[in-house]
């Protein structure tokens, strides 16, 4: 599968401070990549290195074939860019704005930029400098998606968005997919990535922790459990299961409460043997799964590789 974006050992340093560490990373062409961290862990400062807002200190990196340093113009007119600060020129009004950056772009049929403004509800007759926060990113998701880019690059872009315009964001990453488009999404809010990423990167510290889908990342991850018995059940039913420690059969022996992690096959088979009236097994949240990838970055050696697909 052709890859949009291909970084190489990207290094980048402000002075005596870290900003990304040895960043190898590729991003398919058509995948929705979801790139999670929190404030201050690198995710900005890729996406300018991608877009050659900031150069590298060492390594190389490739966007649609192309080196951002050498065919910037070239590269800029095929992405389309939100970011994470997103700012424009608060004297025009939204219609004003739009249609000149469309213009930028060679042209933009105007009823692609009214459907996304309507899909928003973003009033295009109000001038930029009235705008609140939530309705100024909504002007830049208008800006990235009306010429239909072969990549979209969106930093933190569901910042300041009420939850129903979120979802419309959503909707409309999940469509520029199905056209075939490539997202590159940098966000902390986990529950925006899990809904439409195919892949998922952790950074921490300028260093990725994890690169996965995200049911493989699920894969050796915690899940509760609590199962009830129509009848009691001895009480060395489960000893011999992996992490049986983490389990705990109530004194009557009708119900089992703990955590699992890895495969639920053993469990499943030791539960076939009694009478089950209820079974509660919890997925894990990207969320969670976000922490503990950090916890075991935070217990790793630096020079562990990430796990990646």
């Amino acid at each position: 599968m052709e890859n949009v974006i291909e970084l190489r050992e990207l290094t980048k340093t402000y002075g005596t401070r870290r900003g990304l560490v040895d960043l190898s990373l590729d991003v398919r062409r058509g995948e929705v990549f979801g790139y999670l961290g929190p404030n201050g862990a690198g995710k900005s400062t890729t996406i300018r290195l991608l877009l050659d807002l900031i150069r590298p200190t060492s390594g190389r990196a490739s966007v649609l074939g192309l080196r951002p340093r050498e065919d910037g113009v070239e590269l800029r007119r095929r992405v389309g860019y939100l970011a994470g600060d997103f700012v424009c020129d608060g004297r025009q009004n939204v219609r004003s704005y739009l249609r000149f950056l469309a213009a930028l772009r060679g042209g933009v049929p105007e009823a692609r930029i009214d459907e996304l403004a309507e899909r928003l509800g973003l009033d295009q007759t109000a001038r930029i400098k009235k705008l609140s926060k939530g309705n100024r990113q909504k002007v830049g998701l208008v800006q990235a998606f009306m010429h239909t880019p072969e990549l979209l690059v969106l930093d933190e872009p569901s910042s300041g968005l009420d939850p129903l315009v979120q979802q419309s964001f959503l909707d409309m990453v999940a469509e520029a997919r199905a056209a075939g488009q490539t997202v590159f999404m940098s966000s902390h809010i986990m529950s925006e990535v899990e809904a439409v990423a195919d892949r998922v990167g952790i950074i921490r510290d300028g260093r990725l922790a994890a690169l996965d889908t995200v049911s493989n990342l699920r894969t050796g991850a915690v899940r509760d459990i609590e199962v009830t018995f129509e009848t009691p059940v001895p009480s060395t039913a489960f000893a011999a299961l992996p992490g049986a420690d983490r389990l705990h059969l109530d004194p009557a022996g009708t119900t089992l409460t703990g955590q699992i992690s890895g495969s639920p096959d053993a469990l499943v088979k030791a539960l076939a043997q009694h009478t089950v009236t209820s079974l509660r097994v919890t997925e894990p949240a990207l969320e969670e799964l976000f922490h503990s990838y950090y916890a075991e970055a935070e217990s790793a050696p630096r020079t562990e590789t990430a796990r990646a697909v």
